[in-house]
């Protein structure tokens, strides 16, 4: 286990731990220096593909986008989501997961999925490959719409389960994606390493979500979405500039030219 790793376990009922998304060495070189997280998520297949679903997303375009975000990334913990169909099996789960860290040079990988990839959980992190958890909304295998996790009792109990057996199986955290309020403090009393909330209320350990949708880049209307800047507002005007000054033939002036 690398020191980041143990510093991001620290931190559970102390500071809350931050991560952000990143697909490039550009964005990934400006969050660095603000959270202690930068997941390379499967989430780029509908940010940056326009895809209906992560299942489009393979591991060459996880392992080039990650190359790419770990030359922006010096001081925080780099995570790479292996992308659906990649950890089917054991042998599988292993071989991809090594390809990845040799790759890019990652920290750790995260898989989706509670008691049903516990064994796969169990022989990565025998094998040296620290995993971080997801449960609840798992969106490489949701069919339909998005529904929040953590109305029923049953459903409760098998949140709970699941973030158990993900513990005894050796994640050193578990990302929770739009589970009730209630279910989502109960889990995160109950477990030992820390909590990563997307949808799942103040009371986990720390929070995640995608950068796009923060800056302001996508026009995501999500519940738990707040966009804390209007960049695509900036790049518009930026790009109307350029516009007016190249038909006004006050770009280039010598200044930028040779």
């Amino acid at each position: 286990m690398n020191n980041n790793i143990r510093k991001i376990i620290r931190k559970k009922n102390k500071s809350k731990i931050v991560c952000l998304t990143a697909y490039s060495k550009n964005i990934a070189e400006i969050i660095d220096k603000h959270v202690d997280i930068v997941l390379v998520g499967d989430s780029l297949g509908s940010v940056l593909y326009n895809y209906n679903t992560t299942r489009k997303v393979n591991l060459k375009m996880m392992i080039e986008h990650a190359k790419s975000v770990r030359m922006g990334v010096k001081k925080s913990l780099l995570v790479v989501d292996l992308p659906y169909n990649t950890y089917r099996n054991k042998s599988e789960a292993l071989r991809n997961s090594k390809l990845v860290m040799k790759q890019t040079k990652c920290d750790a990988v995260k898989i989706e999925g509670g008691l049903v990839v516990k064994d796969i959980v169990q022989h990565l992190v025998k094998n040296k490959v620290p995993v971080l958890g997801h449960i609840g909304i798992t969106p490489q295998t949701v069919k339909g719409k998005f529904k929040s996790k953590g109305k029923t009792e049953n459903e409760k109990n098998k949140l709970l389960k699941d973030a158990q057996v993900l513990e005894k199986s050796g994640v050193f955290g578990i990302v929770l994606e739009c589970i009730y309020t209630d279910i989502a403090k109960r889990i995160t009393n109950s477990v030992k390493i820390p909590t990563i909330g997307i949808g799942a209320s103040v009371h986990c350990d720390g929070q995640v979500l995608v950068s796009d949708d923060v800056f302001g880049l996508t026009d995501a209307k999500i519940k738990f979405v707040k966009k804390y800047a209007n960049i695509k507002k900036a790049i518009n005007s930026a790009a109307s500039k350029f516009k007016q000054e190249v038909k006004s033939k006050k770009y280039p002036t010598k200044k930028y030219s040779y």
